[in-house]
């Protein structure tokens, strides 16, 4: 039986209808959905610290180790001076001065220990994991500087007043400086490059030393002499000043103290130096010390005899006068 007219009209509209309500949905997804939130960016991979690295971050600070004596730091070179305390941490700048037959210890960590001996003077310039820069003012100072796997410190020590810096990553050695621009540098272990504000350079081997003098650049690095000469000339017989002069000879530029006093020998080796007596007996030591560690000590008594006190004011009386009878005086 054929469908009726009504039905075939109607058949096209119910499909339409069916797929206007099936696209519906679709179109609410497409169009109409709010796009979900984005996904949190991935973290990043967390970077392994190793020991070296580790070991490295501890060697940044200097510090004022141990010491013994009269030892003075001050902040800055417009800084007042102050005594110095154990494990004080030192910075750029910073200024340490060891007193009169005292001494103190400097470390950078594990990697760098400077000992500075009496009567010398250092600044601080940097302090980094790859490098430590102190300058000598003067006096007389030694830096053992070790090396560790996988980190490699440099420790750099200029002379102030002097064309010099000497420089290691792994050795000890020992410099000098007179002030005056004479300095001394003697390698115990390792190698040292001493070089010159020209870039000229030297490379100063264990057991060996160099020399700048003012106006003669580096010398040619020669073997450190183990053994230190030492020559005095004392005063003789009893003494009547309360201060005399004592002289010596020594090697070239090696450092002197007299009772703790400290003064660099000349270029010929000779040094003097003004000692105060106390009355009665007086035991003047004397050392004598290289750069490679080497030393020599003498000592001597002297003997301080004041003079006789002055005699008593004359008991004369104004307007008289003393005769001189055959030993004979009759006082007034």
């Amino acid at each position: 039986m054929a469908a009726s007219p009504s039905h075939r009209r109607q058949a096209p509209f119910l499909i339409g209808l069916v797929l206007i309500l099936a696209a519906l949905p679709v179109g609410w997804f497409v169009f109409l959905r709010e796009p979900p939130a984005p996904l949190p960016p991935p973290e990043p991979p967390r970077r392994v610290v190793t020991d070296a690295e580790a070991e490295a971050k501890k060697a940044v600070e200097l510090v004022l180790s141990s010491f013994e004596g009269t030892v003075d730091v001050k902040h800055g070179e417009a800084g007042a001076w102050e005594p110095a305390r154990k494990d004080m941490p030192l910075r750029p700048t910073d200024v340490v001065r060891t007193g009169r037959g005292s001494w103190a210890v400097l470390l950078n960590g594990e990697s760098v220990e400077l000992r500075m001996e009496a009567e010398t003077e250092i600044s601080v310039e940097e302090i980094s994991n790859e490098l430590s820069k102190v300058m000598l003012s003067s006096g007389l100072a030694t830096a053992t500087v070790r090396g560790r796997p996988n980190v490699r410190h440099t420790f750099v020590l200029k002379a102030k007043n002097g064309n010099a810096e000497a420089s290691t990553s792994q050795g000890t050695f020992t410099m000098s400086n007179n002030g005056t621009g004479t300095v001394s540098v003697g390698t115990r272990e390792g190698d040292v490059k001493l070089s010159d504000k020209e870039g000229k350079y030297v490379i100063v081997r264990a057991g060996q030393r160099s020399i700048v003098r003012p106006g003669k650049g580096l010398s040619e690095p020669e073997p450190i002499p183990s053994t230190v000469f030492l020559k005095m000339e004392w005063p003789t017989g009893e003494q009547r000043q309360r201060e005399v002069t004592v002289v010596g000879r020594t090697d070239p530029f090696n450092r002197v103290t007299v009772d703790g006093v400290s003064v660099f020998a000349n270029e010929n080796g000779t040094f003097k130096l003004d000692v105060p007596l106390a009355e009665g007996s007086n035991l003047v030591r004397v050392a004598a010390v290289g750069v490679g560690g080497a030393r020599q000590d003498e000592q001597h008594e002297l003997t301080l005899v004041p003079p006789p006190p002055p005699p008593p004011p004359s008991r004369k009386r104004p307007g008289t006068i003393e005769v001189d009878a055959g030993g004979i005086w009759d006082p007034p």
